[in-house]
């Protein structure tokens, strides 16, 4: 790295490697793009479930009806003679329409026209869904209003939230890493190198991740090159963060600009390779997980923090190089000035604080972490479909208020699909389970049947739930036969969710515990640092529950939340207890593992908070989207880095390894305490205390 790093610095190479790795960036991302998705059907459906094998067979209908949708015709009045005359000749027109009459609801007050729609993905399923709104919608007689909801028009309303989703979300981070970088430079034109950087960086790695994805044919959804540049973003300007700092630090003990960034990518890169290295095998363990996208999410933003790292150790050096030391004006760094590790910063001032009663500071911290993880035991998961929205959209408000009329599960239907048995023996069965309502065969063809059964309950309801688990229980025995449909997904998706976590947290810890035993070349740090960044995520987990529940007003959590909260969290926290303890294990060297410990903490006390201050409001602008998971994903993220590079990394990591002394690095050995005549207190004076011990 060494050899590199004095090559990629030398006269012109610098700007040659910089112009190349940004024009070669630039023709992939035009020339090549990215992939196109295959085909979405089923994607969101865990593998080996039920509901999964329901619509695989499902399927396989020669006349397969797809999924449907429930237009709503509804008045605040029973409907006159007049009004049903007109519902009835706009039932006619929808496009797509069977013909049936409208059902009309024991109140008079509504009527339903169900629509089958065979829509081959997400992109026409959302131009049918819209068509048909746009039919039912014209011609009303006065008082009538339609409204369409059921299977497809709530897909299409989700669909929609990422219309542009990817654009606006992308502007938004890049506007709140700017704004902070101005900040945290406090310069009109360093921040604009990271940024350029780091940006090009999130559009090849959307390139390549999508390339790569459809290379292995993995799946992926909307919301994946959305979480990938969030990604991208955040980790790379946390490596750019690093590699600028130290930067500035080498300038004020080396004149020559090139030479300083030699040393400080020689200084940079082991803390960068191991931290990018961590993340990405935090993420690859996601392609273990039953859900196909999150597989797809996981292998995407692997290879997001690949580009993201090998941009910041490549380009961002040979940019920065091209320019003088103006760049950092108005606070440009001069020979002679004092380094940050030996500065009187505030994070020096903590750390000596922290360093005069070290186990009081770390007991203090573990009992805090424990109490703010003490509402983890309340915290319920599992979404209902209404509950997935930030904002009401027409299918879930139509929902609503069918179901003032009809049935509840009328416009989400239980699907029942079975090969080899007769459909009038499939209807019966399912008929017969208490809380159907009703049920009626879709189809019948080349063996195999389909019925579709309303609910009593409302959708998403215990009652529902246990209404699916009886009528499984019923078709047990009648051959190849599955159970589909909303209510059976959800039950599907919280148990594969729950599998999910019982394998991955685990290994990703074990990788993690390798990861840093092979960097630090320690057995005590790397299983102090794990644990830290566990209550972490424990403690985060319980004041964003807190926070949604008496803030945001969620009731529940989504599934998927805690699995990808913990793999984020876990992967990046680490990232910064990487950059301490590798600056204390280097300044250990030469001033041994207690003022070691302090220095680092000074040198990388800024940078770090900064990274982190950043990273929290990038996973926040995940908010931007208007769904309820990836508000929560963005807000227990948000929690969880602040904590880690406020009270974790600031004060419980020092606090432990002071305690520890040279125990925390064993079986390493990490210099030497300086000899008793030379230890001096904070001021700078000798401390009689210690030369006394």
């Amino acid at each position: 790295m060494r050899a590199f790093s004095a090559l990629v610095t030398r006269r012109w190479v610098a700007g040659i490697v910089a112009l190349l790795a940004l024009l070669g960036a630039g023709a992939v991302i035009g020339v090549v793009g990215q992939a196109e998705r295959g085909p979405t059907a089923n994607v969101m459906l865990p593998l080996g479930s039920d509901s999964r094998a329901a619509a695989e067979l499902r399927d396989q209908l020669p006349e397969d009806q797809g999924s449907a949708a429930v237009v709503l015709f509804s008045s605040d009045s029973a409907l006159n003679q007049e009004q049903l005359g007109a519902v009835q000749r706009i039932a006619r027109g929808l496009p797509g329409a069977t013909g049936a009459p409208p059902v009309v609801a024991d109140d008079g007050t509504a009527a339903i026209v169900v629509v089958p729609v065979a829509a081959q993905d997400n992109n026409e399923n959302i131009d049918v869904v819209a068509d048909l709104r746009t039919a039912a919608k014209a011609d009303l007689p006065d008082g009538v209003t339609a409204q369409v909801t059921g299977p497809s028009a709530i897909q299409a309303d989700l669909g929609a939230v990422f219309d542009g989703a990817n654009f606006r979300l992308l502007a938004a981070t890049a506007s709140v890493v700017a704004l902070l970088l101005i900040v945290t430079y406090r310069s009109p034109v360093l921040w604009l190198v990271p940024l350029t950087v780091v940006g090009v960086a999130d559009q090849l790695a959307a390139t390549l991740a999508t390339r790569t994805l459809a290379a292995f044919d993995v799946q992926w959804d909307e919301s994946t090159i959305g979480i990938l540049s969030v990604l991208v973003f955040g980790a790379g300007t946390d490596y750019a963060l690093l590699l600028i700092s130290r930067y500035r630090d080498e300038l004020r003990v080396i004149e020559d600009r090139r030479e300083a960034m030699a040393h400080a990518l020689a200084r940079t890169s082991e803390a960068v390779l191991s931290s990018a290295t961590t993340v990405v095998l935090g993420l690859l363990t996601l392609l273990l997980s039953v859900f196909p996208t999150t597989r797809g999410l996981g292998l995407a933003c692997a290879v997001g923090v690949v580009v993201a790292a090998g941009f910041v150790l490549v380009v961002l050096p040979a940019a920065l190089v091209v320019f003088g030391r103006w760049i950092f004006w108005p606070k440009v760094p001069r020979t002679g000035q004092a380094s940050l590790a030996d500065s009187r910063s505030l994070w020096r001032r903590v750390g000596d604080a922290v360093s005069r009663h070290p186990a009081r500071f770390a007991g203090v911290t573990v009992v805090l972490l424990a109490l703010a993880a003490a509402g983890l035991t309340q915290i319920r998961t599992g979404l209902d479909g209404p509950d997935q929205f930030l904002e009401k959209p027409e299918a879930i408000a139509a929902g609503e208020r069918l179901a003032e009329s009809f049935p509840a599960g009328s416009a989400d239907p239980v699907i029942v699909v079975s090969r080899g048995v007769e459909a009038s023996t499939l209807d019966s069965t399912v008929k017969g389970v208490e809380g159907v309502a009703s049920t009626r065969v879709v189809a019948s063809a080349g063996g195999v049947s389909e019925v579709q059964a309303v609910l009593e309950s409302d959708p998403g309801s215990d009652a529902a739930e246990q209404s699916v688990r009886d009528i499984r229980a019923a078709v047990a025995d009648l051959g190849e036969t599955h159970v589909g449909g909303t209510d059976a997904e959800a039950i599907d998706e919280s148990e594969s969710t729950s599998r999910d976590r019982v394998l991955i947290f685990p290994l990703i810890l074990g990788l993690v515990l390798l990861a840093l035993g092979a960097l630090l070349r320690s057995v005590v740090a790397p299983v102090v640092l794990v644990g830290t960044v566990v209550a972490t995520y424990l403690a985060s987990l319980g004041i964003s529950w807190v926070l949604f529940t008496q803030v945001f007003g969620f009731e529940r959590l989504d599934n998927s939340v805690p699995l990808f909260a913990f793999v984020f969290l876990v992967a990046l926290g680490v990232d910064y207890n990487i950059f301490l303890v590798t600056r204390a294990a280097e300044e250990g060297r030469t001033h041994g593992p207690r003022e070691g410990m302090l220095r680092a903490l000074a040198a990388t006390g800024g940078v770090i908070t900064s990274a982190g201050i950043l990273l929290a409001a990038v996973f926040a602008v995940l908010g931007v989207l208007p769904l309820v998971v990836l508000a929560q994903l963005g807000v227990v993220i948000c929690v969880g880095v602040l904590l880690d590079t406020l009270v974790v990394r600031t004060v419980l990591v020092p606090a432990i390894a002071l305690v520890l002394g040279h125990r925390f690095w064993w079986p390493r050995r990490v210099g030497e305490a300086p000899a008793r005549s030379e230890q001096r207190d904070a001021s700078g004076e000798p401390d009689l205390a210690l030369a006394e011990r």
